[in-house]
């Protein structure tokens, strides 16, 4: 799948991510985590940002100014009407350019869309993004090699990617950040929490 196709996958699904009925404790623990390794808060940017603002709520509440990315245009105007005080950015993570470096960047669920023979790149463009001393936390595949699927599991198709463990590890370290923490938080499912910092 293309990242536009991906896009319309999460048009379909974004009154869902915006209802009552969507989870919205979903990865605020880790977050919560992943603040502890993060100073005062400054910048901030939730990348796939969604339509449920869960995450924005809590990094406003810790004193972030934050900005919001997604592909989707649909997730960004049902956003836009919930933090109209935030700025949105409507781009593909795969060509966007961070206009400044941020101090906490969150990517809950949302680059493993990358096209696998991206994922290396933007990752280092994530982390390289980060001011000194700043955290990134991220959500992968936790298997041990390199995967693309496509699956129906959401009820649109939806396209994944991972680098496999020992290779983001291995991403992470390559542009000066530390691994923090490494967590398969769905355990037995093969969902795996990484929180990074750049040195």
């Amino acid at each position: 799948m293309t990242p536009q196709q991906v896009a319309a996958s999460y048009d379909e699904l974004a009154d869902r991510w915006n209802s009552d009925d969507f989870p919205r404790s979903n990865g605020i623990g880790q977050h919560e985590r992943a603040l502890a390794f993060a100073g005062i808060g400054r910048r901030a940017l939730d990348v796939g940002c969604g339509s449920s603002g869960r995450i924005i709520d809590l990094l406003q509440s810790r004193g972030y100014a934050v900005e919001g990315l997604d592909l989707s245009a649909r997730m960004l105007a049902l956003a836009r009407a919930r933090h109209p005080d935030v700025t949105f950015h409507h781009a593909d993570i795969c060509e966007w350019v961070p206009p400044h470096p941020y101090d906490f960047i969150s990517a809950w669920d949302s680059i493993w869309h990358v096209p696998l023979s991206q994922q290396e790149a933007v990752l280092a463009k994530l982390l390289q993004g980060l001011a000194p001393g700043g955290v990134c936390i991220f959500t992968t595949g936790g298997l041990d090699a390199r995967a693309e699927k496509t699956d129906s599991a959401m009820g649109p198709p939806m396209y994944y990617s991972v680098l496999g463990v020992p290779r983001t590890l291995e991403a992470i370290t390559r542009v000066g950040c530390l691994c923090r923490h490494l967590e398969y938080d769905q355990h037995p499912e093969k969902h795996l929490c990484v929180i990074a910092q750049k040195i």
